[in-house]
Protein backbone atom coordinates (compact mmCIF):
# COMPACT_ATOMS: atom_id res chain seq x y z
CA UNK A 1 0.00 0.00 0.00
CA UNK A 2 2.58 2.90 -1.40
CA UNK A 3 2.01 6.16 0.21
CA UNK A 4 3.57 9.17 -1.98
CA UNK A 5 3.96 12.83 -0.50
CA UNK A 6 4.23 15.67 -2.07
CA UNK A 7 5.57 18.30 -0.40
CA UNK A 8 4.93 22.21 -2.62
CA UNK A 9 5.07 24.87 -2.38
CA UNK A 10 1.70 26.33 -2.61
CA UNK A 11 2.11 28.51 -6.23
CA UNK A 12 2.04 25.02 -8.03
CA UNK A 13 -1.44 23.53 -6.68
CA UNK A 14 -2.91 23.87 -9.74
CA UNK A 15 -0.09 21.20 -10.97
CA UNK A 16 -1.31 19.13 -8.19
CA UNK A 17 -4.76 19.10 -9.30
CA UNK A 18 -3.91 18.23 -12.42
CA UNK A 19 -1.85 15.21 -11.82
CA UNK A 20 -4.76 13.81 -9.58
CA UNK A 21 -7.16 14.62 -11.86
CA UNK A 22 -5.24 12.77 -14.49
CA UNK A 23 -4.33 9.74 -12.51
CA UNK A 24 -7.24 7.24 -12.26
CA UNK A 25 -4.63 4.94 -10.42
CA UNK A 26 -4.67 6.96 -6.66
CA UNK A 27 -7.26 5.59 -4.55
CA UNK A 28 -7.19 8.23 -2.13
CA UNK A 29 -6.18 11.35 -1.50
CA UNK A 30 -4.98 12.93 2.05
CA UNK A 31 -4.59 16.47 2.36
CA UNK A 32 -2.48 17.65 5.59
CA UNK A 33 -4.32 20.58 7.64
CA UNK A 34 -2.97 23.58 7.64
CA UNK A 35 -3.03 27.66 6.88
CA UNK A 36 -2.40 27.22 3.67
CA UNK A 37 -5.16 24.50 1.51
CA UNK A 38 -8.25 26.11 2.11
CA UNK A 39 -8.13 27.51 -2.03
CA UNK A 40 -6.41 24.06 -2.78
CA UNK A 41 -9.39 22.07 -1.49
CA UNK A 42 -11.95 23.72 -3.04
CA UNK A 43 -10.32 23.21 -6.28
CA UNK A 44 -10.60 19.30 -5.80
CA UNK A 45 -14.24 19.57 -4.30
CA UNK A 46 -14.49 21.55 -7.77
CA UNK A 47 -12.91 18.94 -10.17
CA UNK A 48 -14.82 15.94 -8.11
CA UNK A 49 -11.98 14.71 -6.11
CA UNK A 50 -12.47 13.09 -2.95
CA UNK A 51 -10.03 14.23 -0.55
CA UNK A 52 -9.27 14.02 3.42
CA UNK A 53 -8.25 16.76 5.47
CA UNK A 54 -6.23 15.60 8.39
CA UNK A 55 -4.19 16.85 10.83
CA UNK A 56 -0.60 15.38 10.86
CA UNK A 57 -1.05 13.28 14.08
CA UNK A 58 -4.16 11.43 12.74
CA UNK A 59 -2.80 10.12 9.51
CA UNK A 60 -1.50 7.00 10.09
CA UNK A 61 2.25 6.15 9.92
CA UNK A 62 3.42 3.69 7.19
CA UNK A 63 3.79 0.88 9.36
CA UNK A 64 0.27 1.00 10.93
CA UNK A 65 -1.11 1.03 7.93
CA UNK A 66 0.89 -2.21 6.57
CA UNK A 67 0.25 -3.95 10.52
CA UNK A 68 -3.38 -3.37 9.23
CA UNK A 69 -3.48 -5.22 6.10
CA UNK A 70 -1.95 -7.90 7.59
CA UNK A 71 -4.78 -8.48 10.59
CA UNK A 72 -6.96 -8.05 7.82
CA UNK A 73 -7.98 -11.86 5.92
CA UNK A 74 -6.38 -12.75 2.75
CA UNK A 75 -8.40 -10.74 0.55
CA UNK A 76 -8.11 -7.32 2.15
CA UNK A 77 -4.38 -7.52 2.60
CA UNK A 78 -4.45 -7.87 -1.00
CA UNK A 79 -6.78 -4.89 -1.66
CA UNK A 80 -4.93 -2.91 1.20
CA UNK A 81 -1.40 -3.90 -0.41
CA UNK A 82 -2.64 -2.89 -3.55
CA UNK A 83 -3.94 1.04 -3.06
CA UNK A 84 -2.03 3.97 -3.98
CA UNK A 85 -2.56 6.88 -1.50
CA UNK A 86 -1.25 10.62 -2.33
CA UNK A 87 -0.48 12.27 0.69
CA UNK A 88 0.07 16.02 0.53
CA UNK A 89 1.85 18.64 2.17
CA UNK A 90 0.98 22.38 1.10
CA UNK A 91 4.21 25.42 2.03
CA UNK A 92 3.40 29.15 2.51
CA UNK A 93 4.85 31.01 -0.63
CA UNK A 94 6.50 33.67 1.34
CA UNK A 95 9.22 31.11 2.38
CA UNK A 96 10.69 32.46 -0.97
CA UNK A 97 11.98 35.90 0.74
CA UNK A 98 14.45 33.80 2.98
CA UNK A 99 16.41 31.27 1.59
CA UNK A 100 17.75 29.68 4.64
CA UNK A 101 14.24 29.19 6.12
CA UNK A 102 12.98 28.16 2.97
CA UNK A 103 15.23 25.23 3.46
CA UNK A 104 14.99 24.61 6.86
CA UNK A 105 11.38 24.21 6.93
CA UNK A 106 11.62 21.87 3.48
CA UNK A 107 13.78 19.82 5.28
CA UNK A 108 11.92 19.67 8.23
CA UNK A 109 8.81 18.77 6.73
CA UNK A 110 10.50 15.77 4.84
CA UNK A 111 11.78 14.38 8.01
CA UNK A 112 7.89 14.85 9.47
CA UNK A 113 6.90 12.82 6.46
CA UNK A 114 9.10 10.15 6.29
CA UNK A 115 7.34 8.05 8.91
CA UNK A 116 4.16 8.68 6.24
CA UNK A 117 5.56 7.45 2.74
CA UNK A 118 6.73 5.23 0.45
CA UNK A 119 8.25 8.31 -1.19
CA UNK A 120 8.27 12.18 -1.25
CA UNK A 121 8.38 14.06 -4.04
CA UNK A 122 9.40 18.19 -3.25
CA UNK A 123 7.54 20.16 -5.41
CA UNK A 124 10.48 22.79 -5.84
CA UNK A 125 13.32 23.84 -7.64
CA UNK A 126 16.81 24.97 -6.54
CA UNK A 127 15.18 28.34 -5.15
CA UNK A 128 18.01 30.43 -4.70
CA UNK A 129 20.33 26.85 -4.74
CA UNK A 130 19.23 26.04 -1.13
CA UNK A 131 17.89 22.81 -2.76
CA UNK A 132 20.26 21.54 -4.64
CA UNK A 133 21.38 19.05 -2.06
CA UNK A 134 18.11 17.65 -0.80
CA UNK A 135 18.30 14.12 -2.88
CA UNK A 136 21.47 13.78 -1.57
CA UNK A 137 21.08 14.85 2.29
CA UNK A 138 18.66 12.42 2.64
CA UNK A 139 20.04 9.53 1.18
CA UNK A 140 20.25 6.19 3.30
CA UNK A 141 18.59 7.86 5.68
CA UNK A 142 17.02 5.49 8.54
CA UNK A 143 13.20 4.70 6.98
CA UNK A 144 13.58 3.60 2.86
CA UNK A 145 11.71 6.75 1.97
CA UNK A 146 13.41 8.19 -1.39
CA UNK A 147 13.29 11.48 -1.76
CA UNK A 148 13.37 13.51 -4.99
CA UNK A 149 12.87 16.75 -6.08
CA UNK A 150 11.89 18.17 -9.78
CA UNK A 151 14.10 17.81 -12.42
CA UNK A 152 13.59 18.54 -15.73
CA UNK A 153 14.32 15.62 -18.98
CA UNK A 154 18.14 16.13 -18.73
CA UNK A 155 17.61 15.32 -15.33
CA UNK A 156 18.93 18.72 -13.86
CA UNK A 157 17.56 20.22 -10.97
CA UNK A 158 14.65 22.94 -11.97
CA UNK A 159 15.61 26.67 -10.75
CA UNK A 160 12.47 27.44 -9.81
CA UNK A 161 8.66 27.26 -10.29
CA UNK A 162 8.51 29.06 -13.40
CA UNK A 163 11.74 26.95 -14.29
CA UNK A 164 9.16 23.41 -13.76
CA UNK A 165 6.19 25.32 -15.51
CA UNK A 166 7.94 25.56 -18.90
CA UNK A 167 9.57 22.42 -19.25
CA UNK A 168 13.27 22.85 -17.67
CA UNK A 169 16.51 24.92 -17.85
CA UNK A 170 16.81 25.27 -21.25
CA UNK A 171 13.07 26.40 -22.11
CA UNK A 172 13.46 28.86 -18.88
CA UNK A 173 16.69 30.30 -20.25
CA UNK A 174 15.30 31.11 -23.45
CA UNK A 175 12.33 32.90 -21.73
CA UNK A 176 14.75 34.53 -19.82
CA UNK A 177 16.73 36.35 -22.61
CA UNK A 178 13.77 37.30 -24.69
CA UNK A 179 12.67 39.74 -21.81
CA UNK A 180 16.32 40.34 -20.89
CA UNK A 181 15.96 43.94 -21.92
CA UNK A 182 13.36 44.99 -19.07
CA UNK A 183 12.76 43.73 -15.94
CA UNK A 184 9.67 41.33 -16.54
CA UNK A 185 7.46 39.73 -13.42
CA UNK A 186 6.45 35.99 -15.02
CA UNK A 187 3.61 35.41 -13.44
CA UNK A 188 1.76 31.74 -13.62
CA UNK A 189 -2.01 31.94 -12.94
CA UNK A 190 -1.00 31.31 -9.32
CA UNK A 191 1.22 33.95 -9.10
CA UNK A 192 -1.13 36.48 -10.45
CA UNK A 193 -3.26 35.60 -7.28
CA UNK A 194 -0.65 35.40 -4.76
CA UNK A 195 2.11 37.99 -5.40
CA UNK A 196 0.68 40.03 -2.75
CA UNK A 197 1.45 37.09 -0.24
CA UNK A 198 4.75 35.84 -1.73
CA UNK A 199 6.48 39.10 -1.24
CA UNK A 200 4.29 39.76 1.99
CA UNK A 201 3.49 43.41 1.07
CA UNK A 202 0.97 43.94 4.17
CA UNK A 203 3.84 43.55 6.19
CA UNK A 204 6.06 46.22 4.33
CA UNK A 205 4.46 48.80 5.86
CA UNK A 206 1.36 49.59 7.89
CA UNK A 207 -0.03 51.42 5.15
CA UNK A 208 -0.75 49.66 2.13
CA UNK A 209 -0.96 52.29 -0.45
CA UNK A 210 2.33 53.99 1.11
CA UNK A 211 3.97 49.94 0.26
CA UNK A 212 2.55 50.08 -3.19
CA UNK A 213 4.06 53.41 -3.88
CA UNK A 214 7.40 52.40 -2.12
CA UNK A 215 7.42 49.14 -4.72
CA UNK A 216 6.54 51.67 -7.58
CA UNK A 217 9.40 53.81 -6.62
CA UNK A 218 11.93 50.36 -6.43
CA UNK A 219 10.39 49.36 -9.77
CA UNK A 220 11.45 52.44 -11.88
CA UNK A 221 15.07 51.97 -9.77
CA UNK A 222 16.08 48.99 -11.09
CA UNK A 223 14.11 48.94 -14.58
CA UNK A 224 10.85 46.83 -14.01
CA UNK A 225 8.55 47.46 -17.07
CA UNK A 226 6.77 44.58 -17.81
CA UNK A 227 4.80 41.15 -16.93
CA UNK A 228 4.75 38.63 -18.85
CA UNK A 229 1.48 36.04 -18.54
CA UNK A 230 2.25 32.32 -19.08
CA UNK A 231 -0.37 30.11 -19.89
CA UNK A 232 -0.45 26.75 -18.48
CA UNK A 233 -2.96 25.02 -20.27
CA UNK A 234 -4.71 24.25 -16.93
CA UNK A 235 -7.94 26.19 -15.69
CA UNK A 236 -8.19 25.58 -11.69
CA UNK A 237 -7.28 29.21 -10.99
CA UNK A 238 -10.11 31.22 -12.27
CA UNK A 239 -9.61 34.97 -13.35
CA UNK A 240 -6.20 35.06 -14.60
CA UNK A 241 -6.83 37.42 -17.40
CA UNK A 242 -8.31 39.87 -13.92
CA UNK A 243 -5.72 39.41 -12.44
CA UNK A 244 -2.79 40.05 -14.87
CA UNK A 245 -4.27 43.52 -15.98
CA UNK A 246 -4.74 44.48 -12.39
CA UNK A 247 -1.74 44.18 -11.47
CA UNK A 248 -0.07 45.97 -15.13
CA UNK A 249 -2.87 48.63 -14.40
CA UNK A 250 -1.23 48.87 -10.56
CA UNK A 251 2.44 49.37 -11.69
CA UNK A 252 2.20 50.91 -14.97
CA UNK A 253 3.05 47.75 -16.56
CA UNK A 254 3.24 46.28 -20.50
CA UNK A 255 1.76 42.85 -20.84
CA UNK A 256 3.54 40.54 -22.41
CA UNK A 257 1.94 36.55 -23.17
CA UNK A 258 3.72 33.63 -23.50
CA UNK A 259 1.95 30.23 -24.08
CA UNK A 260 5.04 27.73 -23.36
CA UNK A 261 3.61 26.65 -20.30
CA UNK A 262 3.04 22.94 -19.96
CA UNK A 263 2.73 19.84 -17.39
CA UNK A 264 6.00 17.93 -18.52
CA UNK A 265 8.24 17.94 -15.58
CA UNK A 266 5.52 17.56 -13.00
CA UNK A 267 4.30 14.05 -15.01
CA UNK A 268 6.99 13.27 -15.42
CA UNK A 269 8.68 13.56 -11.90
CA UNK A 270 5.43 12.31 -10.51
CA UNK A 271 5.62 8.70 -12.99
CA UNK A 272 9.13 8.24 -12.10
CA UNK A 273 8.64 8.08 -8.31
CA UNK A 274 4.99 6.34 -8.72
CA UNK A 275 6.95 3.19 -10.15
CA UNK A 276 10.04 3.80 -7.84
CA UNK A 277 7.64 3.47 -4.61
CA UNK A 278 5.19 0.89 -6.16
CA UNK A 279 8.76 -1.41 -7.52
CA UNK A 280 10.72 -0.89 -4.15
CA UNK A 281 13.81 0.23 -6.31
CA UNK A 282 15.42 3.21 -8.07
CA UNK A 283 14.49 4.16 -11.19
CA UNK A 284 16.55 7.17 -13.34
Amino acid sequence: MPVMSIISCKIMQDEIVWILENDSSVDEVIVVENENIREFSGKLNKVNLQHKILPIENIPLLSERNNESDENNERAKISERDKYTVLIYLMELGLHKNPKELKNKVYKTVEILKPFSSGILVFYGLCGNVLGNIEKDFEGNSFACPVHILKDGKHRIVDDCIGATVGGTDNYLRLLKSVSDAGTYLFTPMYSKGWRELIELDKLHKDPAKALKMMKKTHEMIGYKRVAKINTGLGYTENFDDAIREFAELFDFEILEFNNGNQEVFEDCYGKMKVEIENGGSVN
